[in-house]
């Protein structure tokens, strides 16, 4: 029996060592199994290190170059500006060997792959967009416009009172080509999209755009200005335009009342002006009407603005009152001039902060910081009664200036820079009789127009009623709401705070403070020094008025159109020290565009709250 049991016991144990070899095999080829996925693990843990490492070092590459580039960019800026064609060239191409060595790297395979990843890549989408237009900006844009800048740097271009406007008209095709490519790239930077969740790229992609909107605007209009300059510069030949000086003390649509005029000449670059004159010489002449359309004579036809200086700027599209200058000057002289120019007193002090301040012959000295407070409101204490005498010196004034720009100036670039700073903010307009002419003013600021297309607009025209000087001592808010782009039109609001900043106790003679204005109704039980002022809100085209509000009381007001914009007109009288709330409530078109509300040039500068959003068609 033991030995039955031993062979049976030997006859289990065989089976159980093959059940033991299969089960070792087993074991080991779970555990080659084992080692190879945790080795495939280990090699894919290393790739994706490895990837990350490169993709980090590439990143870092980007980051590094892109901001080497804009340093070399701004560095190219401040060589062209100085004039310093050399260092400019040089710091251009730095800056595109940089933006060239970034859009590499964004470029590269591990940057490529991680872009399309969804959600995740979006970053790394941005980034190349990024990279792209920087060394568009650099290669396409910088770089030609250093090597242009030898041409036309300030202290090239302009040399003992003239601009070289043969140069200027030489480089007009590359200006034009640089400038084309910097809208393109305006538009790309537009386009980039949006980082999905990394905010630094995010603040890098609206710096970048804001960058390519400036350059572009700039360059634009530098093009524009190389198109029309030679022009209306007396390239071609001599050129006249009537100049006016106008006087925000006193309100008009335009800037301010016409207080003098003067004969601007242009001969090949080469500014002159002669037969400088106070308004009185364009007053005491009956001058044959003009017709400026059916809106115009409907709005502005009973004030006689066409044959009555004082009353020709009304309306804050300039080209009017450009027609109605050249018309007078035209009746009185029989000379027709080749455009109109207007400048106020707040342009001049930018100017003389440019070129140095003038000495009068009685030795009074005329600098940046006193001409305005000196021609807006001393100059009316100093001859309160004796206007010739007013008007004479004024004239000088003028005439001091005039002769301080047509000599050497000392800094190009600071004249250019002022020159640019009041154009800007409309103190500046030009209008040209030549139909080509005019067409390209009227892509700047200088043509000073009402636009004539349907995008929101908002423009606050402030109109002096009292025949007096009081808006030396006005103060301006806008502020422009309008809802959401649903549905075909929406609801607005156009608020206009206006505060009459005079003290009660303040001095002030009859001519500046009293109430000589054509609507005497208005002025009955008014203390002297109250401003008498209409304002007339010109609307997006197809706006409605709902209600009109004058520090929460309704009022009525006067409907009229001008340029195919409803206009709505009230009329208010602020005392000393006090603040007219106007709030014009609106259903208007939800039209496709930015909203743009102009400012009108008076003494103060006026920046709107504008809360429209962009809609599109």
């Amino acid at each position: 029996m033991g030995l039955f049991s031993r062979r049976r016991s030997d006859d289990d144990s065989i089976p159980d060592e093959k059940s033991r070899s299969i089960e070792d095999d087993d074991e080991r080829q779970h555990w080659f199994k084992r080692r190879s996925v945790a080795w495939a693990g280990l090699a894919v843990l290393v790739v994706l290190v490895a990837f990350g490492c490169w993709l980090g070092f590439r990143a870092q590459t980007a980051k590094t170059n892109l901001e080497q580039a804009r340093a070399s960019a701004q560095q190219t800026k401040d060589a062209l500006l100085q004039g310093n064609t050399a260092d400019a060239t040089r710091f251009a191409a730095d800056a595109q060997s940089h933006a060239q060595a970034a859009r590499d790297a964004a470029h590269s395979l591990p940057w490529n792959i991680a872009s399309v990843v969804p959600w995740l890549g979006s970053p790394f989408k941005t980034g190349q967009q990024i990279s792209d237009v920087v060394l568009g900006l650099t290669a396409e844009v910088l770089k030609p416009a250093a090597d242009a800048g030898a041409t036309v740097a300030p202290n090239q271009m302009l040399a003992d009172g003239r601009l070289d406007v043969e140069a200027l008209r030489r480089e007009e095709p590359a200006l034009s080509k640089i400038a084309a490519a910097a809208a393109r790239l305006d538009a790309d930077a537009k386009a980039i999209s949006n980082p999905r969740y990394l905010s630094v790229l995010g603040e890098a992609r609206s710096k970048l755009q804001a960058q390519t909107s400036d350059v572009a605007h700039l360059l634009g209009g530098t093009a524009i200005a190389a198109r029309l300059a030679p022009s209306m510069m007396g390239v071609d030949g001599p050129r006249g335009y009537f100049m006016g000086f106008q006087t925000n003390a006193e309100a008009r649509g335009t800037g301010g009342l016409l207080g003098g005029f003067g004969i601007l000449r242009f001969d090949n670059g080469k500014p002159s002006v002669d037969t400088l004159g106070p308004n009185t010489e364009l007053f005491d002449k009956p001058f044959t009407p003009i017709s400026l359309g059916q809106d115009f004579d409907q709005q502005y036809g009973f004030t006689k603005p066409t044959t009555d200086i004082k009353n020709s700027n009304q309306s804050a599209h300039f080209p009017y009152a450009a027609q109605i200058w050249k018309s007078m000057w035209a009746q009185q002289t029989g000379i027709n001039v080749d455009g109109v120019v207007a400048i106020d007193p707040v342009a001049l002090s930018y100017i003389l902060g440019a070129t140095g301040p003038v000495v009068m012959p009685d030795g009074e000295t005329v600098t940046e910081g006193n001409v305005v407070e000196l021609t807006e409101s001393t100059v009316y204490n100093r001859f309160p009664t004796d206007q010739s005498a007013r008007k004479q010196y004024l004239q000088d004034v003028a005439g001091e200036v005039v002769k301080k720009i047509s000599g050497p100036v000392k800094s190009p670039r600071t004249l250019f820079d002022a020159l640019g700073r009041a154009v800007s903010e409309r103190r500046i307009l030009v209008w040209s009789s030549s139909p080509a002419d005019q067409k390209l003013l009227e892509e700047t600021p200088l043509a000073h127009e009402v636009p004539d297309d349907p995008a929101p607009y908002a423009g606050v025209v402030i109109n002096n009623l009292g025949g007096n000087k009081m808006d030396y001592y006005l103060k301006r808010q806008i502020e422009y709401v309008a809802d959401g782009c649903e549905g075909d039109t929406r609801q607005s609001t156009v608020t206009v705070r206006l505060t009459n900043t005079l003290a009660d106790a303040t001095p002030l003679s009859d001519y500046v403070a009293g109430r000589p204005g054509f609507f005497t109704g208005l002025a009955d039980n008014i203390p002297k020094g109250a401003m008498l002022t209409s304002v007339r809100l010109l609307a997006t085209k197809g706006a409605q008025v709902i209600g009109v509000l004058a520090n929460d009381t309704r009022i009525r007001v006067f409907g009229e159109t001008e340029r195919g914009h409803p206009s709505f007109e009230a009329q208010v009288a602020i005392p000393p020290g006090k603040t007219a709330v106007l709030t014009f409530r609106l259903s208007e078109p939800t039209a496709p565009g930015e909203a743009r509300v102009p400012v009108q040039p008076l003494i103060d500068n006026v920046t709107p709250t504008v809360l429209v959003p962009t809609c599109t068609g």
